[in-house]
């Protein structure tokens, strides 16, 4: 059985629809904060791969609810990690992670770089790593996507960058990373370095530019990353089949 974690966010939608057999439960059937539901539910459905995607994903809302964010990104993959660990099972783990474990002042970042997170979302993710690396047979993918709809700001960045991609693609490589069985640390990564403004105005032309200054947030500005063990994805306008 594949179980996928976080179905209902943007990556988890796109998840379940490249693995269709997945068995994706609602946060209400399965609460990552509620240990013994975990451990229940590991015990009975068994596992042999799982794509844990649930996370705490806001940047100003983990400044603002650490404790929250930190039971969910790292409490969270502790209890499922333990779970599998108490079943006895054989679990393939892929533990999906962030571009934000770095700090950001210079980019280009492939998985030989040391991670040094300049916000408390980035912590969080980046112990969440060392979390799942506490099984045998784990993958950590490092990734920044945005979902394929219009963007849900009426401004966007013109100083922070990334290699995006889109949330399709991101489970699509993530298949492919899974089908290879790839280990270890892996960056999925786009192939053009882009603001988030540009990265905007490919789905919503309209969106006004504004800068990271306007803000007082820690923000990881350059989120660009470059794998060594992969080769880089094209980022396309077309949703991926």
């Amino acid at each position: 059985m594949l179980l996928v974690t976080g179905g209902s966010g943007k990556l988890g939608r796109a998840l379940r629809g490249v693995f269709p057999h997945a068995v994706a439960p609602s946060r209400r059937e399965f609460d990552l904060l509620d240990a013994a539901a975990v451990e229940r539910f590991v015990a009975e459905r068994r596992p042999r791969m799982v794509v844990h995607a649930a996370a705490y994903t806001s940047v100003r809302g983990a400044e603002d609810e650490k404790p929250l964010c930190w039971k969910t990104n790292v409490g969270g993959t502790e209890r499922l990690v333990e779970a599998i660990q108490a079943a006895g099972v054989e679990c393939y783990f892929v533990y999906v992670s962030t571009a934000c474990v770095f700090f950001g002042d210079r980019g280009d970042y492939t998985e030989e770089d040391v991670p040094h997170p300049k916000n408390f979302y980035g912590l969080t993710k980046l112990v969440g790593e060392y979390v799942a690396r506490r099984l045998p047979c784990h993958l950590v993918v490092r990734t920044n996507f945005a979902a394929r709809e219009p963007w849900p700001y009426t401004r966007a960045f013109v100083d922070r960058f990334g290699t995006y991609l889109y949330a399709d693609q991101v489970a699509e490589a993530i298949r492919d990373a899974t089908v290879s069985r790839l280990t270890g640390t892996v960056h999925i990564a786009g192939d053009r370095r882009l603001s988030m403004l540009e990265m905007a105005r490919l789905t919503s032309p309209a969106v006004e530019p504004m800068s990271v200054r306007e803000m007082s947030l820690p923000l990881t500005m350059d989120m660009t990353l470059r794998s060594v063990r992969i080769g880089a994805y094209r980022l396309t306008t077309e949703r991926v089949a």
